[in-house]
């Protein structure tokens, strides 16, 4: 789900649908200043997080205001613009690098007093980065808001569940820096990766432990992200079986092996 583009869903006057997004691709409609989004088995789970970021009066995320007729949640709507496909110059940018950083460190400091044990959660991550607080586990390019070129809300909490910051750090260290091979970064960020690391994790203001571990975090999130694409594509949801059909495997393999190759480089860099 992306923020300020959207294009006419049917024939309705009051709905547009919302560009962006995967799993929900194409069933994602913004109504007035309000967005209107299928649930999951996690929404309850959602719902309670969102709330209580909302309390604690955390900006950087849509406000829950019920379902509608068709039993869809209903969202607050964030004015700005998200970093689709083709990505523009200013969401490549170190200073967009850095405001993801900290509205991710934001995220945190929010979400610690939040223990999200009454509800079931959608997703999992690995139990050695389940500690401390429910992470979003997926800060995609097409989940976080900018404007002006600054990041300042996250959207698309549907993979949300107990898990770690080094865990957040590690996913949406890997989209945005990226950590990827060469061949998959269509600009010259590929040439500075070590440099970006680091600018990110200085940004966060990481701490020593979870430096030393965040090269191989970004690995484990690697695998499972790419894992979650499969699962998806299984289910038969249209944007998951686009990705397997056009070429996941070679890219999946790609990552693997250049962070294989790359975990030294990436530590030294974090030091």
């Amino acid at each position: 789900m992306s923020g300020e583009d959207a294009a006419s869903a049917g024939d309705s006057p009051r709905e547009e649908q919302l560009l962006g997004g995967t799993a929900n691709r194409g069933l994602v409609v913004r109504v007035g200043d309000t967005v209107h989004r299928p649930q999951t088995d996690g929404s309850a789970a959602v719902h309670e997080l969102l709330l209580h970021l909302e309390e604690v009066g955390f900006d950087g995320a849509p406000r829950y205001l019920g379902a509608d007729d068709q039993g869809r949640e209903i969202l607050s709507y964030i004015d700005g613009e998200a970093a689709t496909v083709p990505y523009p110059t200013w969401a490549m940018a170190d200073d967009a690098l850095v405001s993801v950083a900290r509205l991710l460190r934001r995220y945190h400091a929010a979400v610690r007093t939040f223990s999200g044990s009454r509800h079931p959660w959608a997703s999992s991550v690995p139990a050695a980065y389940r500690h401390g607080l429910v992470s979003h586990n997926d800060p995609n390019l097409d989940n976080i808001i900018f404007r002006d070129g600054e990041a300042v809300a996250l959207i698309d909490f549907d993979l949300a569940s107990p898990g770690s910051a080094l865990w957040d750090v590690a996913v949406a260290a890997r989209l945005w820096v990226p950590l990827r091979d060469p061949m998959d970064v269509p600009d010259d960020r590929a040439q500075r990766t070590g440099d970006r690391l680091r600018l990110f994790a200085d940004a966060y203001e990481l701490d020593p432990e979870d430096r030393s571990r965040l090269a191989e975090a970004a690995t484990q999130t690697h695998g499972w992200c790419y894992d979650l694409v499969r699962a998806g594509a299984e289910r038969g949801q249209p944007g998951f079986v686009h990705w397997v059909a056009t070429g996941l495997a070679e890219h999946d393999e790609r990552g693997r092996q250049w962070l294989a190759r790359h975990q030294g480089a990436l530590r030294e860099a974090l030091q």
